[in-house]
């Protein structure tokens, strides 16, 4: 059980922001993403997206899913929001990003779900490939997006479990 659940939101967030934006630059540098300005904004915010819900993948899994989890949940939310807002503090541009985050872990959610047990061996691959269809916003998204966005988000959930665990 998380004994100082906000706390233990916040760290997350301050490990989410930290780790974030080098992960979106491996992405980048392995030239998968759009080139054109605003296709890349929507790519970035996408990734973020994916890789926020990453970081709710390890605090549940270090944790369990219980009243304590859903408070650090929404304290790693309320930090990373914030975080958006001083960034862009266009009003409609942070409600905008929440009902994409919402609308996209409700997604995420299902993918996870499907196939019980058994879907458990190819749950990184469907996540990945949901997200490289968001990100590219084609389908099919280029050759090697969805694999290489599935990875990254694995090693973001198993290092934010981690980092969950070393708090505690």
């Amino acid at each position: 059980m998380i004994r100082d659940p906000r706390r233990r939101g916040q760290a997350l967030a301050e490990f989410f922001l930290r780790v974030e934006p080098s992960l979106y630059a491996d992405l980048s540098e392995a030239g998968m993403l759009p080139d054109d300005d605003d296709a890349a904004a929507r790519a970035r915010d996408e990734w973020r997206c994916f890789a926020l819900y990453a970081c709710v993948r390890g605090l549940v899994a270090a944790g369990g899913f219980n009243r304590e989890t859903a408070a650090a949940i929404d304290a790693l939310h309320e930090r990373v929001l914030a975080d958006r807002a001083q960034a862009s503090p266009d009003a409609a541009d942070v409600e905008a990003h929440r009902e994409r985050v919402a609308t996209r872990y409700a997604e995420y959610g299902r993918i996870g779900q499907d196939g019980g047990a058994a879907g458990a061996a190819t749950v990184t691959l469907r996540l990945g490939e949901a997200a490289a269809r968001h990100i590219a916003a084609s389908d099919p998204p280029p050759a090697g997006l969805a694999e290489m966005v599935g990875s990254l988000h694995e090693a973001l959930a198993e290092g934010a479990a981690e980092s969950v665990r070393r708090e505690e």
